[in-house]
């Protein structure tokens, strides 16, 4: 759901003057933090009790088919009373804008302990995977599948840990907001069936959990870090590297991590196996001395730890993390994109006079390209091209069967579906353009990544040829790319290309392009082109988010 659960201690930060004061009759303390999904707010019932209270942002809450899932997750949600799970207390899905409120757990995630304190001891790791395992019981029985368990939504009381935002995440994973290639969940800790986008059931929260154990015994991904596609790749393909992990946790671990998932056992089947280990001793209880000292003072001390960020912020990223927003890919239309390498196709001569030559542009960022690409094709090459995406992996007979592809649904609110959609022949000069994927609308969560233009999804950073890079308050192009900014809001190709001859640009910040103003890149072939759509730009948060539609020549 995101980085920043509800029922986690933020570091407090005092209400803006554009944050509300009161929630569903619930008084509004301070701001604990910003998520995927919406804000969160440490709240107080009428008798004093405090609440974290999760506000659905304006984009989710104006969608129909996510207030409906939404509300029948909440449902589900309430429904669960486990002991290791932060209580949903109250909810206002039918509230112009949606929220849901949780028991406030004044403790940090254990992702957060990891990275403050270190592996923790094999003892201290098998009361986790009990507890986790006992808050899946009662998940599971409420009929809800977590879909996104993981260190940063499991946090530490002086009492044991408490499983936050169970089932939450289907409510996001709708038709209308996903789109093709948008995986629910974080890519180190997804079962092989989750990344494949298939069917997920209990036993895909048990090789979460198996993951997650192995990373606080080991303080290693056992599928490793880096960019979503290796890790990924490693999910389906490759065995858990557990070389970190204490030998006395290794079969346990081993066993939840099966490829199969009806070769994992149940939460019962684990809390049983952590009861018969010897360092538990049959008594699994969270008594003095469960945690290490220095997790527990810090959690006795209840207050704000030394370094960035508080409890539950998930601001303390390690390199080897994978970043834990999903983004959607642009699924071509039935005109499928051509090698424009390949097609054999002339460029007609220009009919809009000289060429006006570009101002020196900025250089891309200084990292090598050549390690990231040369992993990347590996990858690409093993899956048979499919390691960015395992999500479209059993869907082609669904298109199949509908008669078509399923691309992005269009904005018709919104000026980029006006000036992104123009009609391939909009004008007579030049040549006619076919289009390969319309209204992409994709997300950049921070300058890691950058928007592929060529295929039309979120891509890490320096692993395509044709890109629109972000970084510093303005796109960046390849060198060897030109671009145009419309005057109006409405660009079609040709008016493109025309533009490009005439009136070129190599810098296009993001001031330049606000109210969703078009621009487009061409290809260095000169054969494809690419209009975008600045529709949001989050500073402080590091996120940009365009549409953009592709068009090659014709013939």
């Amino acid at each position: 759901m995101s980085a920043q659960p509800p029922g986690a201690q933020f570091a407090h930060v005092p209400l803006s003057a554009d944050d509300p004061r009161e929630i569903g009759g619930y008084r509004l303390r301070a701001r604990l933090g910003a998520g995927g999904m919406g804000i969160v707010y440490l709240a107080h019932t009428p008798g004093g009790r405090p609440i974290a209270l999760k506000a659905v942002r304006g984009e989710f809450a104006a969608d129909p088919e996510f207030r409906r899932r939404f509300a029948d997750e909440v449902a589900s949600a309430r429904r669960i009373h486990g002991l290791f799970t932060a209580q949903v207390v109250d909810s206002g899905v039918d509230a112009p804008t949606p929220w849901l409120a949780t028991a406030y757990v004044p403790g940090p995630s254990l992702q957060q302990v990891v990275e403050r304190h270190g592996p923790l001891p094999a003892r201290t790791v098998l009361l986790l995977v009990a507890g986790v395992a006992e808050a899946l019981q009662a998940i599971h029985a409420a009929g809800v599948v977590h879909r996104d368990l993981k260190p940063a939504n499991v946090l530490i009381a002086e009492d044991g840990p408490r499983v936050i935002d169970f089932g939450i995440a289907r409510a996001a994973d709708a038709g209308g907001l996903t789109g093709a290639g948008l995986r629910i969940g974080t890519a180190a800790y997804m079962a092989p069936e989750q990344a494949q986008g298939f069917v997920v059931t209990p036993a895909t929260d048990v090789f979460a959990l198996g993951s997650l154990a192995a990373y606080v015994a080991g303080g290693v991904l056992p599928f490793g870090g880096g960019p979503e596609s290796g890790a990924l790749y490693r999910v389906v393909h490759e065995e858990p590297d557990l070389s970190c992990v204490p030998s006395d946790l290794y079969d346990l671990l081993r066993c939840c991590l099966a490829k199969r998932p009806e070769d994992r056992p149940v939460p019962g089947e684990l809390i049983d196996a952590v009861r018969a280990h010897p360092a538990v001793g049959g008594r699994p209880e969270f008594t003095d001395g469960w945690l290490p000292r220095g997790v527990s003072s810090e959690i006795a001390a209840h207050g704000e730890p030394l370094g960035r960020g508080g409890y539950g912020t998930g601001q303390h990223i390690r390199p080897e993390q994978v970043h834990v927003q999903p983004t959607r890919a642009a699924v071509p239309t039935p005109t499928a994109v051509a090698n424009p390498a390949s097609t054999g196709v002339a460029r007609p001569a220009s009919d809009f006079g000289d060429r006006v030559a570009p101002a020196p542009r900025r250089a891309r960022r200084g990292r090598s390209r050549w390690p990231v690409a040369a992993l990347t094709l590996a990858l690409l090459l093993a899956l048979g091209g499919g390691a960015y995406y395992f999500y479209d992996h059993g869907k082609g007979a669904e298109r199949d069967a509908s008669g078509g592809s399923h691309g992005p649904s269009p904005r018709p609110s919104s000026p980029a579906a006006t000036s992104s959609s123009p009609s391939p022949s909009s004008s007579s000069a030049g040549p006619e353009y076919v289009q390969d994927y319309a209204d992409a609308e994709l997300t950049a969560p921070d300058p890691d990544y950058e928007f592929d233009l060529a295929a039309g999804k979120v891509v890490p950073a320096e692993t395509v040829d044709w890109y629109l890079e972000v970084a510093d308050g303005e796109f960046v192009l390849p060198e060897d790319s030109d671009a145009f900014v419309a005057a109006g809001y409405v660009l079609s190709p040709a008016e493109c290309v025309r533009g490009i001859e005439t009136e070129p640009v190599t810098d296009l910040p993001f001031d330049d392009l606000a109210d969703e103003r078009p621009f487009c890149v061409r290809s260095p072939d000169e054969k494809s082109i690419v209009i975008v759509n600045l529709i949001e730009n989050l500073p402080d948060e590091g996120s940009v988010t365009v549409v953009m539609s592709r068009y090659r020549e014709s013939g």
